[in-house]
């Protein structure tokens, strides 16, 4: 007597159901996490993020380190405005000022392409497209225009327009947006002078080597005010495209951190701390005229 059809539908249902079981049963499982394993790196957890050394936070910035940025060459000092930023940034990602790494990276090097041996530097560099093809940046820190600084009494002292610069012999630091504006907004009769330093430009312009030299506008009241004191700022340039150029720490590229060092900037812009940092320590960074 063959079993009635309902009969037979139900027992290749339980056939089917018994073969499946054995082979989930048999099939790799998904691991489940181990206790305490860690999260770093997937999420922004403070004090818990992939940095290059577990618990603690890296950063770079240039020798020597600049006023009114940093403060005595000291950057762990938490003084002058890119020190106090940086202090501000990791306090956000949840490493205080003893979990704090200094490294010494020259400015040039710190957005070339390869490796990085920092979790971020901060050291005026510019956020552009071209950089980013090399590193990650974070969320612009500072909003900065450039500035033209001549010696007193000059004929580049008498400028009022970018026309007015072609003619001179300016001069800047190496791969600065400072000698960008040389090359692509003056566009000068001579080559820019192209100094490694900071120092060599100011002492190119002391000794008459140059007519003057092009850097941040913070940068240029601090010379004037403390170290050239015979020079005067000309006058600072309008920002290309109308979008303002803005400072950003400079990652790895494809860093886990970027996004949580954006996150840390964004909060310290919305929540005042940025703008606070800048009051204290550029406050001497007023309105210049402008060269159009």
């Amino acid at each position: 007597m063959h079993p009635a059809p309902r009969a037979l539908h139900r027992a290749a249902a339980a056939v089917t159901v018994a073969l499946l079981a054995t082979a989930v049963g048999c099939a790799p499982q998904p691991e489940e996490p181990a206790a305490g394993a860690s999260s770093a790196g997937k999420t922004c957890e403070k004090g818990k993020l992939a940095t290059r050394t577990g618990g603690k936070l890296t950063i770079a910035t240039d020798e020597p380190a600049y006023e009114p940025w940093f403060k005595d060459d000291a950057p762990a000092s938490g003084k002058g405005f890119e020190s106090a930023v940086a202090y501000a940034v990791a306090g956000q990602l949840g490493y205080g000022k003893d979990k704090v790494v200094w490294q010494t990276v020259p400015f040039n090097k710190a957005f070339a392409p390869g490796e990085k041996t920092f979790d971020f530097d901060i050291n005026q560099v510019s956020v552009s497209d071209e950089r980013k093809k090399a590193v990650d940046f974070s969320a612009g820190y500072y909003d900065v225009r450039q500035a033209v600084v001549a010696l007193k009494g000059s004929k580049a002292a008498k400028a009022k327009s970018v026309a007015d610069l072609k003619d001179l012999k300016l001069g800047a630091q190496v791969g600065t947006t400072s000698l960008d504006y040389i090359d692509d907004v003056v566009r000068p009769t001579r080559a820019a002078a192209v100094f490694a330093k900071n120092d060599q430009a100011k002492s190119a312009l002391k000794n008459g080597q140059v007519d003057a030299i092009v850097v941040d506008l913070p940068t240029a009241f601090y010379i004037t005010g403390a170290e050239v004191t015979d020079a005067t700022i000309v006058g600072q340039f309008e920002n290309r495209g109308g979008t303002p150029e803005q400072f950003g720490l400079v990652l790895d590229k494809g860093s886990a951190l970027t996004s949580c060092v954006s996150r840390a900037v964004a909060a310290l812009r919305e929540d005042g701390t940025l703008a606070r940092i800048e009051k204290q320590w550029l406050s001497d960074a007023v309105d210049a005229p402008v060269l159009k």
